[in-house]
C-alpha cells in the first residue's frame, strides 16, 4: 500500500518525466536537417512557444579560477552578486556561487547539483591552430580529442572534437566541422 507521501515523489516523477520527454522532443525536432529544422521549429514555436536554448545554469566552487579561466577561453564574463554568468552568442551559462547554492534557501535549482555537473559543447569555427592557442592560453591540458558527431543536421554531421575540463572538473568540447 502506497503513502500520500510516496504518491507524490511518484506524481513528481511522472511529471519530470514528462517534461523532460517534451524537451527531448522539441531539441530533437529544432535540431533536425536544416530544411527540416526551419519547419520544425516554426512548427514548435506555434505548438509549445519553445524556439531556442536561453541558459543553463550550474554551481560553481572555484570562483577565483573559473572567473579567469573562461575569460582565457574567450567568453564575455559578467559578475553580479551571487551570479556570475558567461556569454556567447546569444545564450548564456549561470554560474551560481557557493554563496548561494550552498545556502539552502536557494531552491529555483536542481537540489542534487554540485560541482562537476557539467558537461558542455561548443561549435568553434576557428581553425585548429586558433583552438590549441587559445587552449594554452588558458592553460588548459587536453583530455581527449577525435571525430564525434554533433547536434548538427538532426545529429548526423560528424565534427572533431577536442575535450578539456574546467578547473570545477565540468567537461568542455569544442567540436569543429567541416
Amino acid at each position: 500500500m502506497s503513502s500520500p507521501k510516496m504518491a507524490i515523489i511518484s506524481r513528481r516523477s511522472s511529471a519530470r518525466r514528462s517534461f523532460i520527454k517534451q524537451v527531448l522532443a522539441t531539441g530533437a525536432a529544432v535540431s533536425a536537417s536544416s530544411a527540416f529544422a526551419g519547419r520544425a521549429a516554426a512548427t514548435m514555436s506555434q505548438a509549445r512557444g519553445i524556439v531556442a536554448l536561453d541558459h543553463v545554469a550550474i554551481p560553481i566552487q572555484n570562483v577565483e579560477e573559473m572567473v579567469p579561466f573562461y575569460r582565457e577561453l574567450g567568453f564575455g564574463v559578467r559578475e553580479a552578486g551571487q551570479i556570475v554568468s558567461i556569454h556567447f552568442g546569444d545564450q548564456k551559462i549561470n554560474f551560481h556561487r557557493p554563496s548561494l547554492w550552498q545556502s539552502g534557501t536557494f531552491t529555483l535549482r536542481a537540489a542534487a547539483a554540485q560541482p562537476p555537473c557539467g558537461d558542455f559543447c561548443w561549435v568553434w569555427e576557428g581553425s585548429e591552430d586558433a583552438l590549441a592557442e587559445v587552449l594554452v592560453r588558458a592553460d588548459a591540458e587536453i583530455v581527449a580529442e577525435g571525430e564525434r558527431a554533433g547536434g548538427r543536421d538532426g545529429g548526423d554531421a560528424v565534427g572533431q572534437s577536442v575535450y578539456i575540463r574546467d578547473p570545477d572538473g565540468n567537461l568542455l568540447e569544442f567540436i569543429r566541422y567541416s
